[in-house]
């Protein structure tokens, strides 16, 4: 099974792209996910890998969880406490990753994950998470698939990217290549082997602007990765992006889903 090396500053230069362009996780499937897990307020959350968080201010908001988030980058704490304090709730946000996982996170009902998983030792992650949570409890994958996109832009940012971040380029195929291997597997082997996910559908309309800033949200086309290119990126997109849609209009189907990982 391949391990990405760990690279604490991967999303250094993202925080405010992050926070601002990715696709959002709906309500809906906060409030489903907290209803199948039985959570209840007041119960300890663990936002590993939290980023700017995104996810962790919604558990806090819509399920009044005792949420704590952990991410090895400065830069997307602070944005995240601007986010929390924005939102009016409560969340501990503290530097670390998941080999810092320790006794001081336990005891936990939920460990949730949003686009983070693939960047850790996914077997040692979940080992450590094994002894922070309580029977009964899960670890939740969110993520995001893109059914469709008309104009389709991301062939695209794919071939760009290996334009001007090849290294960072080749560190996505390895996680996109066979011997990585999916999630699913990984946790079918582990404690947390009792898998279901749930799913929202939604429809956007988005504009050049929001790709771009999605774009620089990426480990791959973060200004960090494309330093002294990225104004050459960014016109390069741009032009791209026009040539697709003239009049800058972008439809896109996207899948919200998380994979719930409950342990006996």
């Amino acid at each position: 099974m391949t391990i990405v090396p760990f690279d604490a500053h991967r999303f250094r230069s993202t925080a405010v792209y992050y926070s601002r362009f990715r696709v959002p996780y709906p309500d809906r499937l906060i409030e489903r996910v907290t209803e199948r897990t039985g959570l209840k307020p007041g119960e300890n959350i663990l936002d590993l890998g939290c980023g700017p968080g995104p996810l962790g201010v919604a558990f806090a908001r819509l399920a009044g969880g005792d949420v704590t988030g952990l991410d090895p980058e400065p830069e997307m704490l602070e944005v995240a406490r601007e986010n929390a304090a924005e939102t009016g709730v409560d969340v501990r946000f503290i530097q670390g990753s998941s080999y810092d996982l320790g006794p001081d996170l336990a005891p936990l009902k939920l460990a949730i994950m949003g686009r983070s998983f693939h960047w850790m030792d996914r077997p040692a992650t979940l080992a450590a998470l094994d002894k922070l949570i309580i029977p009964g409890g899960a670890v939740v994958l969110f993520s995001d698939k893109h059914i469709a996109a008309t104009p389709d832009w991301r062939d695209v940012l794919h071939q760009l990217s290996e334009t001007y971040s090849p290294e960072k380029s080749a560190e996505r195929k390895l996680r996109r290549a066979p011997e990585f291997g999916p999630h699913e597997t990984i946790l079918l082997r582990s404690p947390f082997h009792n898998l279901e996910r749930i799913g929202i559908v939604n429809e956007r309309v988005i504009g050049a602007e929001d790709i771009i800033g999605r774009a620089f949200s990426m480990s791959v086309t973060s200004p960090q990765a494309l330093g002294d290119k990225t104004q050459e990126f960014e016109a390069a997109f741009r032009n791209e992006l026009a040539a697709l849609s003239p009049d800058g209009r972008f439809i896109e189907t996207v899948e919200s889903h998380a994979l719930i990982a409950f342990r006996d």
